[in-house]
């Protein structure tokens, strides 16, 4: 596949993965359970699962993984499993909408920290980029527009922003991850993510409280099996067949679906600001992503 070229069927599976991850604060809001134990759950269904696609569609084997490569992963693992837990705490504490919206100020972090990172030189146009997504993220947060924003709200949105920072430690970490393949790294990421909850879980989490009955089960394996596993799959299936521009872009469909679902679900409605600065937030990050067109000699 040729990836300066896009596909039609690479765009149907990158949209379908959006789609469906959109919806992920919805379930969470109906699982009865601590946000690390759904952490911790969503890891172990969701690597499992993943694996056995791969083994369904026998292509390509098993890599030797460098040592250093392979603790690398297993860190980005741990920085998952949190970037999970602050995510779902999010949802607990403020809107389905505020909640994402917060979560995907994560390409703002990264462009921030680029020149730290990457070496790489700030734009103009990133920079002014950075500044409307930051002030995108005031109007978000209800700061505007009202008297006194509730602790529970300011919680939500804090705990939203957290896990944009440690997703963008995620995403810093496994562009420095190279030569293994995606798919591989993703199961040993979300192992990992299961694994180090375990230590945790046993410290804080008062199982006997806990009733699995057969809605939780369903929920738990929704969220394991098609809200990670099929949405991974999905994801990294469309790579090859479109241009990374086209991949960045397509993936604000996430945050607007998360809008619109929670509107029509849970009837919650964000204000004249909240809009505000959702444009700015979502706009700001696909401008900064569009490349200019180079001329043809």
């Amino acid at each position: 596949m040729n990836a300066h070229t896009n596909d039609k069927k690479s765009y149907i599976m990158l949209i379908s993965s959006l789609l469906i991850v959109g919806s992920i604060g919805i379930f969470r809001r109906y699982i009865p359970l601590s946000s690390a134990l759904i952490a911790f759950f969503r890891g172990l269904i969701g690597s499992v699962s993943l694996f056995v696609f791969i083994k369904l569609r026998k292509t390509g084997r098993w890599q030797r993984i460098e040592t250093k490569n392979l603790v690398g992963l297993m860190i980005n693992g741990a920085f998952l499993g949190i970037n999970w837990i602050l995510l779902f705490e999010a949802f607990n504490y403020t809107t389905i909408a505020k909640a994402t919206l917060c979560y995907y100020m994560q390409p703002t972090i990264v462009l921030l920290l680029s020149p730290l990172v990457f070496k790489e030189k700030l734009t103009v146009k990133k920079i002014l980029c950075a500044l409307v997504a930051l002030f995108g993220m005031i109007f978000v947060s209800g700061v505007i527009g009202v008297d006194v924003v509730q602790a529970e709200e300011l919680k939500g949105i804090l705990f939203g922003i957290g896990a944009a920072g440690f997703y963008s430690l995620v995403v810093i970490l496994n562009k420095k991850i190279a030569d293994v393949d995606a798919y591989q790294k993703t199961i040993i990421q979300l192992i990992s993510a299961a694994v180090i909850l375990i230590p945790y879980l046993i410290i804080i989490e008062d199982f006997k409280d806990i009733v699995f009955n057969a809605s939780l089960v369903l929920l738990l394996l929704i969220v394991g099996i098609i809200h990670t596993g099929v949405v991974y799959a999905l994801y990294f299936g469309s790579m090859s067949g479109l241009k990374a521009q086209t991949i960045s872009i397509l993936s604000y469909i996430d945050p607007v679906v998360a809008m619109i679902v929670s509107a029509l679900i849970l009837g919650e409605r964000m204000t004249l600001w909240g809009i505000i600065g959702a444009v700015l937030i979502i706009g700001s990050a696909i401008v900064s992503e569009l490349e200019p067109k180079r001329k043809k000699i």
